[in-house]
């Protein structure tokens, strides 16, 4: 269907096929309450708009499988990613926002702006390839790097790696993680890990840090020599 139609510039209809996306990471299929979860609307609204977009060809849905991208749903939803990255770091990076404050601007702005500023923006960001979170960003032809990431609460104990990604949008979550020490390229060891999903404690670029096995999740590592 034509990139510029009606329903493919709908902030709802951009959102929808952007959290069907950020869903598909962990399962090929996502399921509708799963997206009505995400997106704060009610399941059988999910249910309605993936019928819509089954009609303009951009997921694929089955009742009880739930949903998934098509190619040319796949195409847009990485444009909206790609859309939502780069403004995020253009607002830490060029206009000093907190990491916290960045993804509510950058949801809203996402849909504001046009393809020129974007590609404008990722000129003066020197096309960046992550964004402030560790995401990758996509290209403008929709192609996404792979990394090999961990949870540092599966991390094995003495073992260097580095800080690579902060998996969450949620403000106070952010901060914390912030206050304890933990920023993308810092170096971690984990000294000690708790049983029954207890707290973790780890060496932070040289200082000793403690933190919850729900924030450990959200905090991303990588080998320091992968």
């Amino acid at each position: 269907m034509p990139e510029n139609s009606d329903l493919t510039q709908s902030k709802s209809v951009q959102d929808f096929l952007k959290a069907i996306y950020g869903l598909q990471q962990q399962s090929e299929r996502v399921s509708t309450n799963a997206l009505a979860e995400v997106l704060k609307i009610a399941a059988p609204s999910v249910t309605d708009m993936a019928q819509r977009l089954v009609a303009a060809g951009l997921v694929d849905y089955e009742k009880y499988r739930g949903v998934r991208l098509t190619d040319e749903g796949e195409r847009i939803a990485l444009k909206i990613v790609r859309r939502h990255r780069l403004i995020e770091l253009y607002l830490v990076r060029e206009l000093g926002y907190e990491l916290r404050e960045v993804h509510a601007e950058a949801e809203n702005l996402e849909h504001a702006v046009s393809d020129h500023f974007i590609e404008a923006v990722a000129r003066k960001l020197n096309d960046p390839d992550l964004d402030p979170h560790g995401d990758p960003i996509p290209t403008a032809e929709g192609k996404v790097e792979e990394r090999s990431l961990h949870p540092l609460s599966e991390w094995p104990v003495h073992t260097a790696a580095s800080v690579s990604r902060f998996k969450t949008d949620n403000q106070e979550m952010l901060q914390h993680i912030l206050d304890r020490g933990f920023r993308l390229d810092s170096e971690v060891e984990v000294l000690t890990r708790d049983p029954f999903d207890g707290p973790i404690t780890a060496l932070v670029d040289g200082k000793q840090r403690t933190v919850g096995h729900n924030v450990a999740e959200c905090i991303l590592v990588e080998g320091r020599n992968d």
